[in-house]
C-alpha cells in the first residue's frame, strides 16, 4: 500500500521532514519511491519556506491510490490540495493539571450564568407561584424542628447501650 508520509531528516533537536511516497512496509526514514516536498516545523506558520510541495506529482500519486498520513493530510489540506481532514481527539493530558482544574472550575461558572438568565425570566413569569411557596415554607420549618428530636433519640440510644 502506498503512503504519502513524512521522512525525518536534519540534526538533533532540529528536525526537517521530506514528504515522500513510500510503500507502507518500508522504514520511516528508509527507502521511498519519490520525494514530493519538504516540511520545516521550526519556521513560523506564516512563512512560505515552511512547506514546499510539488502539487502536480502529489495529485498524480493521490490518483494512483496513495493514502496520506494524518500529518501530511493536514499539510495538504492547508495548501488546498485535498479537503481538510477532521480534527482529531486532543486529550487534555498535554495541559498541566493545575490549568485543567482552573478550566473545569471556570466552565461551570459560565454555564451557571447562562442558566441563570433563563431562570430570571421564568421568575418574572412565575411571581404568583412564589407566594404559594412562601406559604409552604413554615411547614418545612416545622419539619426542621422535628429533626432535632430524632437526633436526641439517637443520642440517647448509645447511652442505653453503655449502661448494659
Amino acid at each position: 500500500m502506498l503512503k504519502l508520509r513524512l521522512s525525518m531528516g536534519g540534526t538533533k533537536k532540529r528536525p526537517v521532514y521530506k514528504i515522500v511516497v513510500a510503500d507502507s512496509r518500508f522504514p520511516r526514514d528508509g527507502r521511498f519511491i519519490e520525494k514530493l516536498g519538504f516540511f520545516n516545523p521550526l519556521l513560523p506558520k506564516e512563512k512560505k519556506e515552511r512547506v514546499g510541495l510539488e502539487t502536480d506529482r502529489i495529485k498524480y500519486w493521490l490518483d494512483q491510490g496513495a493514502k496520506p498520513t494524518t500529518r501530511v493530510a493536514r499539510i495538504l489540506g492547508e495548501n488546498k490540495l485535498i479537503e481538510m481532514p477532521e480534527a482529531g481527539n486532543n486529550p487534555n493530558k498535554a495541559i498541566p493539571k493545575k490549568e485543567r482544574k482552573k478550566e473545569k472550575a471556570e466552565a461551570p461558572k459560565t454555564e451557571e450564568k447562562k442558566a441563570e438568565a433563563p431562570k430570571a425570566e421564568e421568575k418574572k413569569a412565575e411571581a404568583p407561584k412564589t407566594e404559594e411557596k412562601k406559604a409552604e415554607a413554615p411547614k418545612t420549618e416545622e419539619k426542621k424542628a422535628e429533626a432535632p428530636k430524632t437526633e436526641e433519640k439517637k443520642a440517647e440510644a448509645p447511652k442505653a447501650e453503655e449502661k448494659k
